[in-house]
């Protein structure tokens, strides 16, 4: 089967991330055998201009509607896409000029109807960007589950870099009205209609993530409140590793009163982890300083998915409380 790519690209009033985005899709070495979908999601500062400075050199259609989140967003563009097999990028990505060459070596090599890659550091990102995606994405931390070579069989892929078939998308329906999560839940759907999962380690992009350790924190506390409700829709996809961070918060407190109340050198393990995460992320990025933040934002990470999620379960797990009542900022309507 001749495989025709389609790009999709949600975007909120981000119409300097297009700009970049694109001029990275210039860059690809594949060519321009493929088109770019992008979906102004309600945006009041919309990128309309920056589409009309690249209209002569890709393939681009472009799309305003109200705002309705990401998901729908996605399901929009897919339904009015050219191509038979699209993927679903963040508009605060780059691509790196191998990556569409990646893509369909793999796929034309061993067919997937959904794949997902990594996220990766670009050295043009600030020091707080760095130190984001070394939480995200660490062996050390939660954010190496999503990039291990061991998960490569289904894999649950995000949708800052997602690939899904047309045939997928039609035969699920796309995403679901829950954000953040929409992109796990297909995932499992897509498992579930009979289809295979599996994860392209070198198609990775370089996810800018421009946001303040605030934006950060809710980020990852929504995260940590949606987890679970979609172990309550998908009792299979359930694993032990969710409760890490939960773990680790419980770890922390309990590590403290003992120093206080005992001795200090129950503080000796966490001593050695922070010593670990500085070493490890200070040698990967060549940076004492990103190291000093990577800790920083390791902690934010933990605490703020940890506590949701313990929040989250009590509610829905033991008192099984609607998740659209309970946490109604989580649904788009």
């Amino acid at each position: 089967m001749q495989i025709y790519y389609s790009f999709i690209i949600p975007v909120f009033n981000r119409p300097q991330e297009v700009r970049e985005l694109l001029e990275s899709f210039i860059n690809l070495d594949f060519g321009n055998e493929f088109e770019i979908v992008l979906v102004e999601d309600g945006s009041t500062e919309t990128s309309e201009s920056i589409i009309v400075d690249f209209s002569n050199k890709l393939s681009i259609s472009y799309y305003y509607k109200n705002n309705s989140g990401p998901g729908d967003s996605r399901n929009y563009g897919m339904k009015r896409a050219k191509g038979n097999y699209f993927i679903i990028l963040d508009s605060d990505c780059l691509l790196p000029p191998h990556y569409l060459t990646v893509v369909d070596t793999f796929l034309n090599q061993s067919y997937y109807h959904c794949f997902g890659g990594a996220d990766a550091a670009h050295e043009s990102f600030t020091p707080l960007q760095k130190a984001i995606n070394y939480a995200m994405t660490s062996f050390f931390t939660t954010g190496g589950i999503r990039g291990s070579v061991k998960s490569v069989n289904n894999f649950e892929p995000r949708s800052f870099n997602m690939g899904i078939s047309k045939e997928a998308f039609e035969r699920t329906g796309g995403y679901s009205k829950i954000h953040p999560g929409e992109d796990p839940d297909l995932s499992q759907r897509i498992l579930k209609a009979g289809y295979s999962t599996t994860f392209i380690p070198d198609a990775f992009v370089y996810h800018k993530r421009r946001i303040s350790w605030e934006k950060f924190y809710l980020q990852v506390k929504k995260f940590g409140l949606v987890r679970p409700i979609l172990n309550s829709w998908h009792s299979s996809a359930a694993k032990i590793s969710y409760w890490f961070p939960t773990f680790f918060v419980i770890f922390v407190f309990l590590t403290l009163l003992l120093s206080f109340f005992v001795t200090p050198l129950f503080l000796i393990p966490i001593f050695l982890y922070l010593i670990l995460l500085f070493v490890d992320s200070s040698l990967k990025n060549k940076s004492i300083y990103i190291g000093i933040l990577s800790i920083k934002a390791v902690f934010v990470q933990f605490f703020g998915y940890g506590i949701a999620f313990a929040k989250s379960t009590f509610f829905i797990n033991f008192l099984k409380k609607d998740p659209e009542k309970q946490f109604p900022f989580l649904f788009f309507k």
